[in-house]
């Protein structure tokens, strides 16, 4: 009984662990705007890491953004470490000066997210594919940072049920 007390001590204060926020102080005067950022081929580097922090999967993302002036359209083909695959397709709508809300496959509702300065934060849910041809309905907090003109850092906090069960965290790359 006592173990179990330490577990569930322990994951929830992991759940509860700081996070970014979007009134925390810039570290930079860049200015991230998806559209730009995203517009052309990009390749991104990924892993998921559980709350314990081991890692459990690595991935490779190939990406195609198109920009219409008023939609954002990512078409993400991924590879994982064990050879499978998987497309995503995000279509983004700008709501706002920095307002951006969007939808994909899996998604539960609408997605939503805010710019300010080099910093985005966006939050959904979805029916994420798990191996075994499963899904799993999760929700993400999701951050990027602009690290320059061609690199972007994401790190994902991810939760099932309300209780944190790990991160993934993705360099993107303009080619």
């Amino acid at each position: 009984m006592r173990l179990i007390l330490i577990l569930v001590a322990t994951l929830t204060l992991g759940a509860c662990g700081g996070r970014p926020s979007l009134v925390d102080p810039p570290l930079s005067e860049a200015q991230l705007n998806l559209e730009e950022f995203f517009a052309g081929d990009l390749v991104a580097y990924g892993q998921f890491q559980d709350v314990f922090g081991t890692v459990r999967r690595r991935f490779t993302v190939e990406i195609e953004g198109t920009w219409d002036g008023e939609t954002l359209r990512l078409v993400e083909d991924f590879t994982y470490e064990d050879g499978s695959t998987e497309q995503r397709i995000w279509t983004l709508t700008k709501t706002g000066p920095d307002s951006w809300q969007g939808t994909a496959p899996g998604v539960i509702g609408m997605a939503t997210g805010q710019e300010r300065g080099d910093t985005f934060n966006w939050q959904y849910t979805i029916d994420l594919p798990v191996p075994g041809g499963e899904t799993m309905r999760v929700s993400f907090d999701d951050w990027m940072w602009l690290l320059s003109e061609d690199r972007l850092l994401n790190r994902a906090y991810m939760f099932r049920y309300g209780v944190r069960i790990g991160e993934v965290i993705i360099s993107f790359e303009r080619i």
